[in-house]
């Protein structure tokens, strides 16, 4: 059965029919899991702009338990990640490279800048963080530019450790992030080929 999706800020989300559809009750973590592993499709941001220009996103749930469940579970992974509290965030896959003060220093030519070729992002002349893909460099969300205004943030500051290491984490958090969404892109073709009628 298709269906236009119901509206995801409603109270009402009907859980009996999620039931009935997948022959057991999901949890309310599952749900929000799946919730979130939609509004990480592009494809859904885009069928839905209209919508999002004007009210909440819309939220298409599969008749398909198993898909619901393989959504869910991808984006239990990804709000470890964002979260920082993920195992697969450990080891980190950037470091903090170069000899200093850790100083994040103002300047086109000698504060925080990118660069490409080295996949380094340069918080000084001499201290970097490596490496850093360029997708993960451009990488936003929302409008939040992550690995840019992580730092503008502490401009004219000294990294700590602490600093530092939350930096390589975010790195590695978002690379990984950027993985998972390409999973989740690759699923939702078959999301839309069966979208339950839920009461709301």
């Amino acid at each position: 059965m298709t269906a236009s999706p119901i509206p995801s800020g409603s109270c009402a989300i009907c859980f009996a029919s999620l039931a009935e559809a997948y022959g057991t009750q999901p949890s309310p973590e599952e749900t929000f899991h799946y919730v979130y592993a939609v509004l990480y499709a592009p494809a859904d941001r885009e069928k839905y702009a209209e919508f999002l220009r004007m009210d909440l996103p819309r939220i298409p749930f599969t008749s398909d338990g198993e898909l619901f469940l393989k959504m869910a579970q991808l984006v239990e992974r990804l709000t470890g990640l964002h979260l920082l509290t993920s195992p697969e965030l450990n080891p980190p896959t950037c470091r903090f490279e170069g000899d200093g003060d850790g100083r994040v220093d103002k300047g086109k030519t000698e504060g925080l800048r990118y660069d490409p070729a080295e996949q380094g992002v340069y918080i000084n002349a001499a201290q970097h963080f490596a490496p850093v893909p360029g997708d993960v460099w451009t990488y936003r969300i929302g409008g939040y530019h992550v690995c840019e205004e992580w730092l503008k943030d502490r401009r004219e500051r000294h990294l700590e450790l602490g600093d530092i290491r939350t930096y390589c984490r975010i790195v590695t958090a978002l690379q990984k992030t950027i993985d998972i969404q390409t999973e989740i892109t690759a699923l939702y073709p078959e999301i839309e080929k069966g979208v339950l009628s839920l009461a709301a």
